[in-house]
């Protein structure tokens, strides 16, 4: 029985060996829409256009606030000094607290 399974084995081995597998085998699939496996399909040519301006817009929007606005960035106000502050407004107990 071993030998009869081993002897089918070597049979389905040199049945693999000899078939020839290409990188680009796509199984047809009837499911109503395109299906990409391992490959991307470019995409039409209105949707790169409409992606770059609407990109361009973006760092436009984002440079333009850097430049007009950058007071969000940095900050308006002057940043306060904390070696002026009292112990009271840094939340620190007296010496003499128990």
């Amino acid at each position: 029985m071993i030998v009869s399974r081993g002897i089918r084995l070597i049979k389905n081995a040199s049945i693999i060996a000899k078939q020839k597998f290409s990188s680009n085998m796509m199984q047809i699939r009837n499911s109503g829409h395109e299906v990409a496996y391992r490959e991307v399909p470019d995409p039409p040519r209105h949707e790169v256009i409409f992606a770059e301006l609407g990109a361009g817009f973006m760092w436009w929007w984002v440079f333009w606030h850097l430049w007009h606005d950058w007071g969000h960035i940095v900050g308006e106000f002057e940043y306060p000094d904390s070696s002026k502050w009292t112990d009271e407004e840094l939340g620190i107990p007296p010496d003499d607290f128990d």
